[in-house]
């Protein structure tokens, strides 16, 4: 048996911690909810019951956003809608299929640098003005 049996949550760090509640909270839609009482500022992101993403603040950020995580992914629904709601908040991104699967697999980046992925089902429709590569 695997000793590692679900991913629990992913930490990201903020420099800009009300941007970061409004790009995971109104653009993610995550669901800010209950936090220990750190010594820190942060937010404890929900989807569901369940504290997916962690986000502290007051900390030096690394030179390199990234740091050893390449990007962190989400399963997400409603493909039109998310990519109106990115390209409204000025959020680029980018979308691709995967070439085996063809699920939707969008890209953006975080206020703070870090890359998120966001992967559709396959029988999403695309966005309007999305141009096939």
């Amino acid at each position: 048996m695997a000793i590692i049996q679900a991913m629990n949550h992913f930490t990201v760090l903020s420099g800009d911690l009300d941007a970061t509640r409004k790009f995971y909270g109104e653009m993610m839609g995550l669901v800010e909810g209950k936090r220990p009482a750190f010594r820190f500022p942060g937010i404890w992101f929900y989807s569901g019951d369940t504290p997916i993403l962690h986000v502290i603040a007051g900390r030096e950020l690394p030179k390199d956003p990234a740091g050893v995580l390449d990007h962190m992914a989400f399963t997400a629904a409603d493909l039109p809608a998310t990519a109106a709601k990115l390209k409204k908040m000025g959020v680029e991104y980018d979308l691709r299929r995967q070439p085996t699967t063809e699920q939707w697999q969008l890209f953006c980046k975080d206020p703070n640098g870090a890359v998120v992925e966001l992967d559709f089902d396959s029988t999403e429709k695309a966005p309007p003005d999305h141009k096939a590569a």
